[in-house]
């Protein structure tokens, strides 16, 4: 299992795999043109020959990786959130009686002008 030069690590992977399962990568069979140092020049970066190449690598896989995914069969789906079919269960939004505030306020440790006392969350410096 090889490497490919210039490659960060989460694409080094995914090289490795597609070795692994017969896929080569050559950066020849990048399947669009892109000029990485116009680019880079439109972006405003300097890029060294090295980093040049090494982006050029990394863009092959990407895009030979969405060729791969656009060439797999299946038809037009219906979209969805979620893969599979959750509906939320929501109750109905009926009225009720709540909690008496002087009950809840006398359970707990301490209380001021009808509210909870609690200790500063972020203490000033």
């Amino acid at each position: 299992m090889g490497t490919a030069p210039g490659l960060c690590t989460r694409l080094q992977g995914i090289y490795q795999i597609s070795t692994q399962v017969g896929l080569a990568y050559t950066p020849a069979a990048m399947p669009i043109d892109i000029d990485i140092a116009h680019v880079a020049r439109l972006a405003r970066l300097d890029l060294t020959a090295e980093e040049l190449e090494g982006y050029k690598a990394q863009l092959g896989v990407i895009l030979d990786h969405a060729a791969q995914v656009q060439s797999l069969e299946g038809g037009p789906r219906e979209e969805s959130a979620h893969p599979l079919g959750i509906v939320n269960a929501f109750r109905q939004d009926e009225r009720r009686p709540s909690l008496d505030r002087d009950e809840v306020l006398s359970q707990a440790p301490e209380t001021e002008n009808g509210y909870f006392v609690v200790p500063p969350a972020m203490e000033a410096e």
